[in-house]
């Protein structure tokens, strides 16, 4: 069975920590197991090479951008294979497009279709460990489509699925996914074991630990997900693709936090297709969403999106809104707090709890949403770290097992 490998930027962003990396590769190997890489840019590569791209250009081309974001990648993916060879491993590196990843869709947001893996079978076959560029593929044109940030996440999991392999190991520079980010809440505890459908609920959520499409892609895929700090050997999370069970008994697992959020309304009789077909065109995915009937005071529909997608839909909304009489009102940056688990709409003290916790902080939300799996609440940006220490408080998730009533 082939072992599948993902290092993450901060886990490549030194000669030294390369070296780690290698090392453990080295390791997998010599037991016995072909190994298949997926690596990201290493460190702050990727916005580098965004602001190079902002002080040449007024505009940056699209398609010109995936050109020269893929390359971080790339360089990440042949330094890595050059370490490996020093310490007697052959090793080959091969760019998103050489490993057989094709993709479809817009430059900046394309998504995988298929992976076509027999080059990396056959080098594997051969003895070499395969380093492959993460978060890029080619399109139907041969042109280099990049799928987003976090997207070598999502290249890892394809590529296990691709070789068949029922786990693929994700290195980062955390020991695991926490009850919330460990950074600003002091008792945060990592979590063994989680079901696969609240950590994509995490992941959108804004816990940064793994790319939400990756986790959607395991679950279909049926490859479990490996989290662990590429630094030291311990165990980390297992995100349970396969439904082997859950982490703990609590319908409420963990707190997120988002602190780029921008809350957009849409006043006026825009038809919601329109709305969303204009989001669609500019892959842009909305959260909390909700639209209310013309009433009294019109129709209005509302929904949070990252500070990069207002900047894109700010003109084409504004421009639709005016054919309908209406007008698009961005908030300024605001923050997201979510409680995710499982059953969460089954049991109402959860949403209860949630408001309870936030009013006793007097912390105010402007937008609530709830799903079975989420409750979220847009507050102050400024309120936002306080109030996801107030959440993970309010549901003991700093102790062994959570509070469920």
């Amino acid at each position: 069975m082939t072992v599948v490998q993902k290092y993450g930027g901060s886990s490549l962003a030194t000669a030294e920590r390369v070296a780690i990396a290698a090392e453990r590769i080295a390791r997998t190997r010599s037991a016995g197991w072909p190994v298949a890489v997926v690596v990201s840019a290493t460190g702050d590569t990727t916005d580098e090479l965004l602001g190079l791209a902002a002080r040449v250009s007024g505009a940056p081309h699209a398609r010109e951008t995936d050109q020269l974001l893929a390359t971080g990648e790339c360089a990440s993916a042949a330094l890595l294979a050059m370490a490996l060879r020093d310490r007697g491993v052959p090793a080959v590196s091969l760019t998103g497009g050489q490993a057989g990843f094709q993709v479809a869709g817009p430059h900046g947001g394309g998504s995988i279709e298929r992976v076509c893996a027999d080059r990396v079978k056959g080098l594997l076959s051969a003895g070499n460990v395969v380093v492959v560029a993460g978060f890029q593929g080619v399109n139907a044109n041969g042109d280099v489509v990049t799928l987003g940030r976090g997207g070598s996440d999502t290249s890892a999991v394809a590529l296990a699925a691709a070789l068949g392999a029922h786990t693929c190991r994700i290195y980062t520079d955390v020991a695991g996914v926490f009850t919330a980010d460990p950074r600003v809440v002091a008792d945060a505890r990592v979590l063994r074991l989680i079901p696969a459908g609240v950590m994509a609920e995490l992941a959108f959520a804004g816990a940064r630990v793994l790319h939400a499409r990756s986790v959607e892609l395991a679950q279909m895929s049926d490859v479990d997900i490996e989290v662990g700090d590429s630094a030291i050997d311990a165990p980390g999370t297992v995100v349970d693709c396969r439904r082997r069970g859950l982490e703990s008994r609590s319908c409420v697992v963990a707190v997120a936090h988002d602190m780029d959020v921008v809350h957009v309304m849409v006043d006026g009789r825009v038809p919601p297709g329109d709305m969303l077909d204009v989001l669609a065109e500019r892959a842009v995915s909305p959260d909390l969403l909700a639209y209310s009937a013309p009433g009294p005071a019109g129709p209005r529909c509302g929904f949070t999106v990252t500070a990069a997608g207002a900047a894109l839909l700010r003109e084409p909304l504004a421009h639709l809104a005016a054919a309908y009489d209406g007008e698009v009102v961005a908030a300024a940056a605001a923050g997201k707090v979510s409680v995710v688990g499982t059953g969460l709409l089954s049991r109402p003290y959860v949403a209860a709890r949630v408001m309870s916790a936030l009013s006793s902080a007097e912390i105010a939300p402007s937008w609530i949403g709830a799903s079975q799996t989420r409750v979220s609440a847009v507050v102050p940006v400024a309120e936002t770290v306080r109030a996801a220490a107030v959440l993970h408080r309010a549901f003991g998730l700093g102790r062994a097992e959570s509070v469920t009533a």
